[in-house]
């Protein structure tokens, strides 16, 4: 498919001689240059670019009608899960078309609402951002984090929830870290890194995370130190704190892998002066000595993934895929670690085991059964009780609360249902609905099936398609094809204004669930990583060959698209494969396989994808890294390449140099443009006015390039 109204005059982007020499390959690396954001060659280029491409979106008739109607169904009142700590209940509240959500408290559910913290006063166009809140035990205290510009970069600080007045409290350098209130309700565990050079912050990698103890009203430098490894630059730590409040939980993390360390400490060894309230949990004085109680190795092998649920006194409840790659639940008594000792509660099912909590004493278990929810509950002797009656096929979360709570709240999605929350009963087991948005469509006149298909290697692989009623197979029909396939992270049902407007245009929505996802366990994920990436590939290249043979689309009116891993494997499957598509969507994608690890987080994907530095590893990377199988005189798709400048996780260089090379490479008229955002990262926290004028981009550039007749 090829459009061609006027040749499009794309931005010089120079070159220059850059040879690496990897384990004896000679590999080129021209564009090299636009690696740093900062340099005057580089804002040139992405102004240059931006030009290009947003006079060639601007020109599109269609794209004001398609902004105004994603305006119109956007602007409805959306909600969060209320949770409760102490005596107050929390919830979100999106107005329809604020940039940011608004935190709420109240007293009782019926109560009158108490606006508690409106992000979108804290810039002019919503691009800062709440990152993360922990609540104290009470619920009198908030810690929050706040990101600037999608930045991964948070900054916290403590309000009080009665007066809305935050404290003088300031921390910085957080990243990749919640928060965790001690029970005394004085003080809080998070992570951070040491401070970065404020010049390169946003490319430079992330060594050397720390564990810290901020105690309210101290200035951040006197933040007690509870636990690092200098021998370990890769470990990263994630606090809990127990619901007795007995004991600090520290996960261990290394890299993407879900394998991880769970070290804990005792709380209750304070130092002295350390006081019980009535519920026995502990209160510390204020002279408490943090270093009383050493941090305790419980697992100190990176053999599996644990996910703590609770504890009954010694005994510590975990979800693992140890010797159980779909999950189990487990009990390890701390006074008989030794795993002889340890307990299964409940066994490995047929369906993955996503997460557990603990209710009404009773454990909640969500599982996966083909991409789609199931939540059944158990005794604490792993007895099955019920099955939770969901509304319908789709995705369920919530289910949060305390140990003796008898209700708690949840809600349910699919393609075709916006998210609505109910109110469960933990005894009676029914369902009453709490909150039910009002969107302006008809969601009768959709459908959505599953579907199973075969890959190249013959494994079979299930794909959600959703579209209008009626629709006719005649290999017509424009078609957005979306994946992700790696990092353990399932594709399940969700409702979304975006995709919608695409099926009222007519369009076809399909959601491949590809291998390398957590759709089926560690085994499905494990079996599109490292060597065995070009599985997923093949996945997702065999899902467009089953939506063409099957009579939804044509190769001319199918588009494909993903986000980060899912830009790789977008970008992958367009150089493998470009007369199978006629449209690319990558969005922030992992496009230079060879360089990845030298920025930010990067590392740390070497777990998933493997290490250019290893010889063993650099020639599967080398063989689809998408910068570097662009072959030049080739016809590649329409291309809308998507990122940010302030994009600290998957740096924009790997999005600048695929461009860069995929426009001096390309033949023919189809449009190679890139789309970069500014004072945006890689999504997290995107101000609501952004996203719709993305979105509007991205679907008037598949009208344009697919040709789509818009009424």
């Amino acid at each position: 498919m090829s459009y061609s109204d006027k040749p499009l005059n794309y931005p010089t982007s120079q070159k220059f001689a850059q040879i690496d020499d990897y384990h004896g390959i000679s590999v080129q690396d021209p564009y090299r240059w636009l690696e740093d954001p900062d340099a005057d060659e580089t804002k040139a280029w992405v102004e240059a670019q931006n030009q290009v491409t947003f006079q060639y979106l601007q020109e599109i008739p269609v794209r004001e009608k398609i902004k105004q109607r994603l305006t119109q169904l956007w602007d409805y009142e959306k909600y969060s899960i209320p949770f409760k700590e102490g005596n107050r209940y929390f919830y979100f509240k999106n107005d329809g078309l604020q940039n940011q959500s608004v935190l709420y408290t109240l007293n009782s559910l019926d109560g009158e609402p108490r606006q508690l913290l409106d992000p979108n006063k804290l810039s002019e166009d919503g691009t800062v951002a709440l990152a993360g809140i922990a609540i104290s035990e009470d619920g009198n205290l908030m810690a929050y984090g706040l990101s600037s510009s999608g930045s991964d970069w948070q900054e916290w600080k403590v309000r009080d929830v009665e007066t809305g007045k935050d404290f003088a409290d300031n921390l910085k350098w957080v990243k990749f870290s919640s928060a965790a209130w001690t029970h005394d309700n004085q003080g809080f565990f998070y992570s951070r890194y040491d401070e970065p050079n404020e010049k390169t912050k946003f490319e430079d990698v992330n060594y050397f995370q720390k564990l810290f103890y901020h105690r309210l009203g101290t200035p951040q430098s006197e933040d007690i130190l509870i636990y690092h490894r200098p021998d370990q630059k890769e470990w990263g730590f994630s606090a809990g704190v127990t619901e007795d409040g007995k004991y600090l939980i520290i996960s261990v993390w290394r890299v993407t892998d879900p394998k991880n360390l769970i070290f804990y400490k005792d709380l209750t060894n304070f130092g002295v002066g350390a006081k019980h309230s009535g519920d026995n949990s502990p209160v510390l004085s204020k002279d408490f000595d943090l270093n009383a109680s050493p941090v305790q190795e419980l697992i100190n092998e990176f053999d599996a993934s644990y996910s703590s649920i609770d504890n009954d006194g010694s005994v510590f409840w975990f979800r693992t895929d140890l010797d159980a790659p779909r999950g189990r639940v487990i009990a390890i008594d701390i006074t008989k670690p030794s795993r002889d000792n340890w307990q299964e509660i409940i066994p490995q099912a047929e369906e993955v085991l996503e997460g557990v909590g603990l209710l009404n004493n009773q454990f909640i278990a969500d599982y996966l059964k083909d991409a789609r929810t199931q939540i059944k509950i158990f005794d604490l002797n792993g007895a099955f009780v019920r099955e939770v009656e969901l509304p319908g096929i789709g995705s369920a979360g919530g289910f949060g609360g305390k140990r003796h709570d008898r209700e708690t709240f949840y809600n349910f999605t699919s393609f075709t249902t916006p998210t609505t929350i109910y109110r469960y009963d933990m005894v009676t087991g029914e369902s009453a609905l709490f909150r039910q948005p009002k969107v302006d469509f008809n969601p009768d006149e959709y459908e959505t099936k599953q579907i199973f298909y075969s890959s190249k290697d013959g494994t079979q692989v299930p794909m959600f398609i959703t579209h209008k009623k009626g629709l006719q197979l005649d290999g017509n029909n424009p078609t957005y094809l979306y994946g992700y396939g790696g990092f353990n992270v399932s594709l399940t049902p969700s409702f979304s204004v975006s995709q919608l407007v695409w099926m009222e245009l007519g369009g076809v929505l399909a959601i491949a669930n590809l291998r390398g996802g957590g759709e089926y366990g560690e085994d499905w994920h494990q079996a599109g990583m490292k060597l065995n990436k070009q599985n997923v590939f093949d996945d997702f290249i065999g899902a467009a060959e089953w939506l063409i043979a099957n009579g939804y689309t044509s190769s001319a009116k199918l588009a494909i698209a993903g986000g980060s891993n899912g830009g790789l494997l977008v970008g992958a499957c367009m150089t493998q494969r470009p007369d199978l598509f006629a449209a690319a969507l990558p969005a922030v994608g992992v496009m230079d396989m060879l360089r990845f690890h030298k920025f930010t987080i990067g590392w740390a994907w070497c777990s998933e994808y493997g290490s250019p530095e290893n010889p063993e590893e650099f020639p599967a990377l080398y063989a689809y890294s998408p910068l570097h199988n662009l072959k030049s005189g080739v016809a590649y798709p329409a291309t809308l390449i998507t990122t940010a400048d302030r994009d600290d996780r998957v740096v924009p260089a790997h999005s600048f140099k695929f461009a860069a090379a995929l426009q001096t490479a390309h033949s023919g008229d189809n449009p190679v443009l890139i789309r970069i955002e500014t004072k945006a990262g890689h999504g997290a926290g995107k101000p609501t006015a952004k996203i719709i004028e993305e979105a509007a981009d991205k679907w008037a550039f598949l009208v344009r390039v697919l040709d789509v007749a818009v009424s």
